[in-house]
């Protein structure tokens, strides 16, 4: 033989994939009660040398048939996959357990290593997981890779028995040197519901391994999606997400783009018919808009999203160069929305992307409104937001008359200002200061000259003890606050003065040793808990103490004990912080980079 032939045949045997060997009656509509009765799947298990796999689907199988075939499956210790869909129709819930007890212990005893368990389509509720325990609990599980549980009416019960069974084979796996590591999990149409999804999720947070996660239709509400997503953020692996008609709202899409940031090898993420609303549509928006290269398919239809928000996924897709498939079928985007949203994805080249959008609704403004209020109503303890909006609304004053007259401040020497003239006592006047804080404009701040820093510290340091706090975090508020200015000046002042006051607060903390007392009063002032003083207000714009929050956490002095705090309770919905969506899935980014 030539040297060209074995070059020839060596590559060909190179170029060659050998499947997985196996059994299949799939589909095969056999009613198989007793032992005699499955004798030709039996027969066919016994036949194969190397049985990979074993395929029932679409046949129904008693007690005494899986007896008969548990027992042929303990001589194949080379078992993987076990493809058992739809296998229990019309057997009694007492059969269904009894069943997959001998299947299961077929398969321990043959000292098989599956890979994927595939029980989807048979209503086997929580009693069958009692049945499939033993298995799950397993060295037989320690490989698994691929659990499918589609369509079983697991219940709440049952989730939380899976999710025991599951937590017992992982940390039995640690012993046996073999970690579990599963990749796919699949729990469409179980009625889990939110304890049920909150039971998975500390599964989820142990494993860290997931690279797809399908649990539709089960009636997760955002506290069930909010426990989710804290696990999906321990899995950055993660390629593909479906949460597919659940009950995720505003409240849910908040925790769940907090997380999106840390996902960035996300493929597909189907968050379709879940009521996230135009203001649901523009977290997730701001959450996809940096990063996620490798996004193909995003399922947002029948949200109730209006133009805005669609617009906005709009402009978050720019970057996805392997988008193939933008779904936002039946929102409420109006034909002129819908031009909108089809100019913009055009100006991207990302038109061809987008899916039908026949089903489409016209928007209406009194509907808008009236999500706006209900919104409003569902967060608790925000009796004081109305006169928190109306605060913001100080900040938007007329931009050209703004800068003419921080030119004009910024023009006044340092010796003519306010802040350097004497008391008759010899004293500093900080009247300037005073008036800063009693009515914290970006004129009063710039006024306070380039001493600025100084003067407010040295008016925080006159405070009593008791006071001295309280008058820190108040004045760090307020001067955060302006980083939201459209001024590049003002915004490189304000994080100059805030850093420094961030670093006082922290020193103090330290000093005094009551860091939890510190952390307790950031909560309170960026309005992430309720303060004790029913009379305290939030006058502050929160956007801005974003921003300078974002900046501040990235430095030296910033307490790593400070960043998990705020981590755990930005995670949650907050009305007042969700109004910018976009500044807080950058500060919540930033967080999880440290």
């Amino acid at each position: 033989m030539s040297d060209a032939v074995v070059d020839d045949v060596t590559k060909r045997l190179s170029d060659t994939t050998v499947e997985d060997s196996g059994v299949s009656f799939e589909g095969k509509s056999l009613k198989l009660d007793t032992e005699d009765d499955a004798r030709d799947v039996i027969q066919a298990i016994n036949s194969c040398q190397n049985l990979h796999y074993l395929k029932l689907e679409g046949n129904t199988l008693g007690v005494d048939a899986a007896k008969g075939i548990a027992k042929a499956l303990e001589s194949h210790s080379e078992f993987k996959r076990a493809l058992w869909k739809d296998m229990f129709t019309g057997r009694m819930k007492t059969e269904i357990p009894k069943a997959l007890q001998f299947l299961g212990s077929g398969l321990v005893l043959s000292g098989a290593q599956l890979m994927e368990l595939d029980l989807s389509d048979n209503a086997f509720g929580p009693i069958g997981v009692e049945g499939l325990a033993m298995l799950l609990r397993s060295p037989s599980c320690h490989a698994l890779e691929i659990l499918k549980l589609n369509n079983n009416g697991l219940g709440i019960g049952g989730g939380k028995l899976l999710s025991q069974a599951l937590l017992d084979c992982y940390n039995e796996s640690r012993e046996s040197g073999r970690i579990l590591s599963l990749k796919v999990f699949i729990a469409g149409r179980n009625r889990l519901e939110n304890e049920g999804a909150k039971a998975l999720s500390e599964v989820f947070k142990t494993l860290g391994t997931l690279e797809e996660v399908a649990m539709p239709q089960n009636g997760i509400y955002h506290a069930g999606i909010t426990a989710l997503s804290e696990a999906f953020v321990k899995n950055p692996n993660l390629q593909v997400l479906n949460l597919n008609d659940n009950i995720v709202t505003v409240k849910g899409a908040v925790a769940l783009s907090a997380a999106l940031p840390r996902l960035q090898k996300l493929r597909e993420i189907n968050v379709g018919d879940c009521l996230l609303k135009t203001k649901g549509a523009t977290l997730f928006a701001a959450a996809l808009t940096d990063g996620h290269k490798e996004l193909q398919r995003v399922y947002l239809g029948f949200n109730e999203i209006r133009a805005r928000g669609g617009i906005e996924l709009a402009r978050a897709m720019r970057n996805k160069e392997k988008l193939v498939l933008l779904d936002l079928e039946g929102n409420m985007f109006g034909e002129t929305g819908r031009q909108e949203l089809q100019s913009e994805l055009k100006d991207s080249g990302r038109l061809d992307a987008l899916g039908s959008l026949s089903e489409d609704e016209e928007e209406e403004e009194e509907e808008e409104e009236e999500e706006e209020e209900e919104d409003e109503d569902e967060e608790e303890g925000d009796e004081n937001e109305e006169s928190k909006l109306e605060d913001r609304k100080t900040e938007k004053e007329d931009i050209a008359d703004l800068e003419r007259t921080i030119r004009d401040i910024q023009n006044v020497k340092l010796n003519d200002s306010q802040e350097t003239k004497k008391k008759p006592d010899g004293g500093t006047f900080l009247g300037s200061v005073l008036e800063f804080l009693q009515c914290p404009t970006q004129e009063h701040f710039l006024a306070l000259g380039n001493n600025r820093v100084e003067l407010i510290m040295k008016l925080i340091k006159d405070c009593n003890d008791d006071s001295y706090l309280e008058q820190l975090v108040s004045t760090l508020m307020k001067v955060s606050s302006l980083s939201a200015s459209s001024s590049e000046v003002t915004k490189q002042a304000v994080f100059s003065c805030s850093d420094a006051l961030y670093k006082e607060l922290f020193r103090w903390a330290a000093e005094q040793e009551r860091s939890s007392l510190v952390n307790n009063s950031l909560l309170v002032h960026l309005g992430l808990i309720k303060s004790e003083d029913k009379k305290m207000k939030l006058t502050w714009n929160l956007d801005g103490c974003m921003v300078a929050l974002e900046q501040a956490i990235r430095q030296d002095y910033f307490p790593q004990e400070t960043r998990e705090m705020l981590q755990l309770f930005l995670s949650r919905p907050n009305l007042s912080m969700d109004a910018f969506p976009a500044t807080k899935c950058k500060l919540m980014s930033t967080l999880f980079q440290f």
